[in-house]
């Protein structure tokens, strides 16, 4: 990939102390991006700032708090004097049965991945207007095929899918582009703390290729960060995931009966599975509630 495609622009990434969002910032800021980095850890938001090539700063904002979310946009705005990327990438996720699962944690799921994918949006649009920039909406293999035990990510990765092909078609015509980007399972503390669960590590391992396997973050970020600078419409992390748009009408019947016989299966390996969200993003989206309700 060429720098000068991204030289000198400014970058926000949410979503961005660990995982995709990391690796994300450091190659941005690597190809010539001034990056500003969102996030709720400040701590490891700071240490990924540090090892930032170029101009970055980082911010602690909740991405479901509007308020929040104007008040780093203004704050973004004042230090770079103007934002041309917006990465949604901030996401949890939560697995287990529908019928067993917290609650709280199944529409936290939703709200900071579809609600708060649009909270960025929202404060940091009237700026992509200005610059005519691009908006990057991080989904997932999830938003193409339904699975089992996954209710409330499938469902927030539909969503956000379906609300950014809407959006596109809104600001086009201002000059701005919208993309969604496509991720199978990467290699991130998301998905290593799922598979902390044996059933789930299990069922995914049942998968069929190359849908059970787990992919280095590396390459998928390197296309994903290539779809940036052509501010492509469709952003995919893994090669054969484009292949799955053509026969995604195919897959809930497929699933439905493929997922029956998979739930027959485990059924009685299913009764005490970890209801919260997982991994290290998880984990801290509980402790900034917590706070916040002290």
């Amino acid at each position: 990939m060429s720098r000068g495609g991204l030289e000198g622009k400014v970058a926000v990434v949410t979503g961005a102390a660990r995982g995709v969002g990391e690796l994300l910032a450091r190659k941005l800021s690597a190809r010539g991006a001034r990056v500003a980095l969102v996030g709720l850890e400040p701590d490891e938001l700071e240490r990924v700032a540090a090892r930032l090539h170029g101009e970055s700063g980082h911010w602690h904002a909740d991405v479901t708090d509007h308020e929040a979310m104007a008040r780093v946009a203004g704050e973004v705005a004042e230090r770079f004097g103007r934002v041309d990327i917006v990465v949604a990438n901030a996401g949890v996720a939560h697995g287990g049965p529908f019928a067993d699962s917290d609650p709280g944690a199944w529409r936290r799921v939703v709200e900071v991945n579809l609600i708060g994918s649009a909270v960025t949006a929202r404060a940091f649009l009237p700026l992509l207007i200005a610059s005519r920039g691009y908006l990057l909406q991080i989904a997932s293999l999830a938003a193409i095929t339904p699975a089992p035990m996954m209710t409330a990510y499938c469902a927030s990765k539909s969503g956000v899918e379906a609300y950014a092909h809407c959006l596109r078609a809104e600001v086009g015509h201002r000059g701005v582009r919208v993309g969604v980007g496509y991720l199978s399972w990467t290699d991130t503390d998301m998905v290593r703390g799922a598979d902390q669960d044996e059933v789930m590590r299990e069922l995914r391992r049942r998968l069929p290729w190359p849908a059970n396997k787990t992919y280095p973050p590396g390459p998928a970020v390197d296309r994903i960060v290539a779809g940036i600078e052509r501010r492509s419409s469709h952003v995919y992390g893994q090669w054969w995931l484009r292949g799955m748009q053509g026969v995604r009408g195919y897959l809930p019947g497929v699933i439905g009966t493929v997922g029956q016989r998979e739930m027959r299966r485990f059924a009685d390996r299913l009764t005490g599975m970890r209801t919260g969200l997982v991994g290290a993003g998880g984990n801290a989206d509980e402790q900034h509630r917590t706070t916040v309700r002290d």
